[in-house]
């Protein structure tokens, strides 16, 4: 059965698995300002496979940019990492999951942890505005800035909370995330599936590249989303995203079971 806890915006996601993938688990960590709904039709097609799937609502997320600016990136990265350990426990074999900053969060629990695999969409590691390098000194003159988005967002539309402003103290907090995620890129060794789209607005190019940079080549796979922007877990290539993940979370899982019975 499928939970989705009551709180002050977007829920929690989480499901118990079922069939022959029910001992496979999937933490999958939302965006920056986003919530669990921006990956919930992932969510929820992985959950249809059989996995268990586990969606964490992060700090300062789903409510509104205030409590954003309260919170520290520790915050998020605990938050998830908290999720993937309690759905390690009670799985098998555990692969981690991301959507833009979820994306540096993935990549630093499997830094830390020996999770089976990881799978990001768009992941996020740099950013397009160079003002960014002064934002430590920024957020003490201005509080807040336009919120970091695509022009002509092709994607479906949630409704998060209110993001109408982003808070210089949180662009602070990610910029440190992304800072601590590219340092531990050396520590990753699992195999990744990376998803890019052709054309995002929020993601530069360099991060990507970092990823390919520090990953094992024989480990790494990037297909690319030709007709997606940056929420592309919302928009038209959604289906090769939940397809091409799913089959990369079977074939993992089963090179796991095979190493254990040879």
């Amino acid at each position: 059965m499928t939970e989705r806890h009551p709180a002050a915006a977007p829920l929690a996601f989480r499901y118990p698995g079922h069939g022959e993938n029910a001992s496979t688990g999937v933490a999958i960590c939302h965006g920056f300002t986003g919530s669990p709904l921006s990956v919930l039709p992932w969510a929820e097609y992985l959950a249809g496979q059989g996995f268990a799937v586990s969606v964490p609502l992060l700090p300062g997320h789903g409510t509104s940019w205030r409590d954003l600016a309260t919170t520290r990136w520790q915050d998020w990265y605990r938050s998830f990492e908290e999720s993937y350990l309690d759905l390690a426990a009670r799985t098998e074999t555990c692969f981690v999951a991301g959507l833009s900053m979820g994306g540096a969060v993935a990549l630093r629990v499997a830094s830390r942890h020996p999770v089976q695999g990881l799978v990001l969409v768009n992941p996020g590691l740099s950013f397009y505005d160079r003002r960014v390098r002064y934002v430590g000194a920024l957020k003490y003159v201005m509080r807040t800035t336009s919120p970091i988005q695509e022009e002509k967002p092709t994607a479906a539309t949630t409704e998060d909370g209110d993001y109408s402003k982003t808070p210089l103290q949180a662009v602070h907090e990610l910029k440190k995330l992304f800072g601590q995620a590219t340092r531990a890129l050396p520590r990753v060794d699992a195999p990744a599936l990376v998803f890019k789209s052709a054309v995002d607005g929020v993601v530069p190019p360099s991060s990507l590249a970092t990823i390919a940079k520090h990953l094992d080549p024989g480990k790494l796979q990037v297909v690319s989303l030709p007709a997606s922007g940056h929420v592309a877990t919302l928009d038209v290539d959604a289906p090769v995203i939940f397809e091409e993940s799913a089959r990369f979370f079977r074939r993992h899982a089963d090179d796991r079971v095979a190493s254990e019975t040879s």
